[in-house]
């Protein structure tokens, strides 16, 4: 939600400024004319006309030249730094701008413009502490455009958003304050309240967003997440299924769609879904592992492998991911394979997100490893695995064979005592295995 309020900040940031000015002026950015110089029957320099024309035109590589120039005869003159750096900026110079912006904001601190323009820059490049600290600078400071500065209060609740959603709050209602509530601020509204747990208030916002806005689908989106959050999976559905009947190929709300029947163990009904967003967008790695997992959980192993091969290409260290597709190797009988992966998935152990993740792929490493004929690893699979979880009769059967693979009789024998013990014909192939390897063993007494 962030980048989609701050995003295109040259186009925004020109047709703002634009019509904030004097007739004379009204299709030029802020900063091409500087206010502060010689009267207005003075010449203009031609060079800075022709850059204005430049920008007035959005031809970006002219106007770089001009300014560039200009600039260099006159290196603290805010407005034309200002200027240099919008057109950097509009060029995808984005170090260049950066920089340019920061020349200008030290040429002259109370200059509105470049505290806006960097602090949305920043916070486009991810680097929202220091977006932060610009864009407050930038509340502070006077602007002939008062959106501009209802603007700023917009991109720093965007950035609160989540460490800080009181300061947030209090933002979103300065902007709001300055310039009329938009649809943005009813659905930031709602998330900020569900983030500070009042999810009757977040579910009013979003109903609100939609009530005047039924094509919202950022206002379905978040009112379904609040729907499943609160386990009402029955009104997510139907608040889905409504509007992609209105728009069927909308990727989001499909998606959402997939994972809630996921959840909901409706995995044929899931499949055709994801496998149609994974057409339209082969590249989108989310998508692809949703339908990877679908085929998987509905037993389509030779479907799902290709997919997570091509997971694996681009994403080489995801432990969990390392582990999905070694458990659909292991169905498919393909061993040595599985056993390579999640060996690359253990070597990273604190990278899991959970103990439990980490304990289930251990489990997997020493099914792998034992159907490889490898003891040594599963019995090593097998004390990680025990660290996290109680003892199970298939660990046991695990650590039983792999003991006695190793000619550790005793242990085997203990262990396959165990295992019997709480079996209970669950498993009966593996039980006829374990007393007929007792009446072996016993022998070897």
């Amino acid at each position: 939600m962030l980048y989609r309020t701050i995003s295109a900040v040259p186009t925004y940031l020109f047709c703002a400024l634009v019509l904030a000015s004097g007739s004379i002026n009204a299709q030029l950015p802020a900063g091409a004319i500087d206010t502060t110089a010689a009267p207005k029957t003075a010449p203009i320099d031609p060079a800075r006309a022709q850059a204005n024309e430049a920008l007035d035109k959005q031809d970006y590589p002219t106007a770089l030249k001009l300014l560039t120039n200009l600039t260099e005869k006159s290196p603290t003159d805010a407005h034309l730094l200002y200027d240099l750096a919008f057109t950097q900026d509009a060029l995808d110079q984005t170090t260049a701008a950066e920089a340019t912006y920061r020349r200008a904001i030290a040429a002259d601190p109370t200059y509105f413009d470049p505290h806006l323009a960097l602090g949305l820059l920043l916070a486009r490049g991810g680097r929202l502490t220091d977006a932060h600290a610009e864009l407050l600078k930038a509340t502070t400071l006077t602007t002939d455009n008062p959106a501009l500065k209802a603007r700023a209060f917009r991109a720093l609740a965007r950035i609160d958003q989540t460490a800080n959603p009181a300061a947030a709050s209090d933002e979103l209602l300065s902007a709001i304050k300055i310039t009329p509530e938009t649809p943005d601020d009813i659905l930031l509204s709602g998330e900020l309240a569900e983030a500070s747990g009042d999810y009757t208030a977040a579910e009013l916002a979003y109903r609100r967003l939609l009530a005047v806005d039924p094509q919202n689908h950022d206002a379905t989106a978040a009112l379904t997440h609040l729907l499943l959050r609160q386990q009402r999976p029955d009104q997510a559905e139907s608040l889905l299924t409504a509007a992609l009947a209105k728009d069927p190929d909308n990727p989001t709300l499909n998606a959402q769609l997939a994972s809630l029947y996921e959840q909901q163990g409706k995995t044929t009904q899931a499949i055709p879904l994801a496998a149609k967003l994974h057409a339209a967008h082969p590249e989108d790695a989310a998508i692809t592992r949703l339908l990877a997992r679908l085929y998987s959980r509905n037993q389509q192993y030779d479907q799902a492998a290709p997919l997570y091969n091509g997971l694996l290409t681009r994403s080489t260290q995801d432990p969990t991911l390392l582990d999905d597709s070694a458990d659909v190797q292991i169905h498919l009988k393909n061993f040595a394979e599985a056993e390579a992966l999640l060996k690359r998935a253990l070597a990273q152990p604190n990278a899991f997100p959970s103990k439990d993740d980490l304990a289930q792929a251990a489990s997997h490493l020493a099914f792998a490893a034992s159907a490889n004929n490898d003891p040594t690893t599963t019995l090593q699979a097998l004390s990680i695995r025990d660290k996290v979880l109680p003892q199970s009769p298939s660990s046991l059967f695990l650590a039983a064979t792999a003991h006695d693979k190793l000619h550790h009789t005793k242990q085997a024998t203990d262990l396959y005592k165990q295992f019997l013990s709480v079996a209970n014909g669950q498993f009966p192939d593996e039980e006829w295995e374990a007393r007929h390897r007792l009446l072996t063993l016993d022998h070897l007494k």
